[in-house]
């Protein structure tokens, strides 16, 4: 192992709903520190998704992200001189946290309507089972999937 595991530190939570959740992915929209901004772009988001599927909004986010996070992911390993795409399980921390990722940088890297507008397509098509971010869940697990002839390799 190389050096020490990096503390647990205390989830910050949103002003308005309470959730970790939620906080982290205000957090994630944020750029340049303008958090007020942020928060402005996923309530809006959150409760026009809410409102169209008819149930409480963090229900939605929570079923959203569920649908997004990935159970297995590639690792790299050096052995004997070749690299091997290793399949490792995703702790429940980093599955969220890669679900929050893949959702904002998938709408942000959209164009053509304005940000809040594609956030809420990315959430509503991730609440509905669908859309890029399922799919590069699929794809990724896929992967592991056919490398699981490696992973007698993990250690």
């Amino acid at each position: 192992m190389r050096g020490k595991k990096a503390k647990n530190r205390e989830q910050e939570v949103d002003r308005k709903y309470k959730s970790p959740l939620i906080g982290r992915l205000i957090n994630k929209v944020m750029q340049h520190g303008k958090k007020n901004r942020a928060e402005e772009i996923v309530y809006y988001a959150l409760e026009e998704g809410a409102s169209q599927a008819k149930v409480d909004v963090v229900d939605f986010m929570n079923q959203a992200i569920d649908n997004v996070r990935p159970a297995l992911e590639l690792r790299a390993r050096r052995v004997g001189g070749s690299n091997y795409q290793i399949p490792i399980p995703v702790t429940p921390e980093r599955q969220e946290t890669l679900a929050v990722r893949w959702i904002v940088d998938l709408a942000r890297n959209k164009s053509g309507q304005p940000f809040k507008e594609l956030l809420l397509t990315e959430l509503m098509s991730a609440y509905n089972d669908e859309g890029e971010a399922v799919k590069k869940k699929n794809d990724v697990e896929r992967m592991a999937e056919a490398n699981k002839a490696f992973a007698h390799f993990r250690w």
